[in-house]
């Protein structure tokens, strides 16, 4: 059996605000634990029910470079760094019969939520087939493109909800209860991690009760931008074309995968800035 742990930063228990999640802040390394240890728990209830599994954990949050190695569950693989293929699911193939989605946070214009945005802030919404995906639809649909159900999700209480709307039959375990975009009424870390541990544990087991999500193409998709200059380089990628309004780019996808992809490199497009 082999498990993809993807794990964010914004839903972790006890976090609340940036200066805990971004590298140049004073409490980051205060963030970067509470998120290595609720990650320990995820691979603890995995490899409970299924003592043999193949676990990879790719570290999802920023610049990928979060998790401290040296405290992560030895019995673990951790995917770190970027670039690289599948962006917040590297490490995740046909082969993994389960995602877990650690630390997860609502999309962007959605709340009250802890933090919430989508990808890098830069992306104000995304549409497929008309349906807005934030970060946890975008990576559910990949996932379920391969072929993976996403079996557990944490984060606030926002986060869980809309994972409930897109994956009724997962396991969602909210660690803590928005107030805000920097307010939360949180478990303690703790407990957080028995809860987290316990439902890994069942997730990985009811593996087979949970289907992937699936987005069968073609499929027309919108981007709404924050910045004019992004869009102006999206422009420049072949298929996508600036619809009526300031801020919407759309293109269509003859299969998820495809659309994933585009998506990626839009939200890559966004952190150019001009000369």
């Amino acid at each position: 059996m082999k498990a993809l742990i993807s794990v964010d930063m914004e839903g972790i228990s006890g976090i609340v605000h940036s200066s805990e999640t971004n590298p140049e802040r004073y409490d980051y390394q205060r963030g970067r634990e509470l998120m290595t240890a609720e990650a320990n728990a995820v691979i603890e209830g995995v490899l409970d029910a299924e003592p043999t599994a193949d676990v990879l954990v790719a570290d999802a949050h920023g610049t990928f470079r979060n998790l401290l190695p040296e405290q992560l569950d030895r019995r673990a693989r951790l995917v770190r760094g970027k670039p690289r293929a599948l962006n917040m699911l590297a490490g995740l193939d046909e082969e993994t019969d389960a995602a877990l989605f650690v630390g997860y946070h609502v999309r962007a214009g959605e709340g009250p939520g802890v933090l919430a945005h989508t990808m890098n802030g830069e992306i104000l919404d995304v549409r497929v087939t008309g349906r807005p995906l934030g970060e946890i639809g975008l990576n559910a649909a990949m996932a379920g493109h391969l072929g993976v159900p996403v079996v557990l999700l944490s984060g606030d209480d926002a986060a869980c909800a809309e994972a409930a709307d897109l994956i009724p039959e997962a396991v969602t375990v909210p660690v803590k209860e928005a107030l805000g975009m920097a307010a939360a009424v949180t478990l303690h870390p703790e407990e957080a991690r028995d809860r987290l541990r316990r439902a890994a544990a069942d997730a990985v087991s009811r593996r087979t009760e949970i289907p992937p999500l699936a987005l069968t193409g073609p499929l027309d998709v919108e981007v709404d931008l924050a910045s004019p200059h992004t869009i102006d380089l999206a422009t420049l990628v072949p298929g996508v074309s600036r619809t009526a309004g300031a801020r919407t780019v759309a293109f269509t996808a003859p299969d998820y995968g495809t659309a994933y992809r585009l998506i990626l490199l839009l939200a890559q497009l966004a952190t150019i800035r001009p000369a």
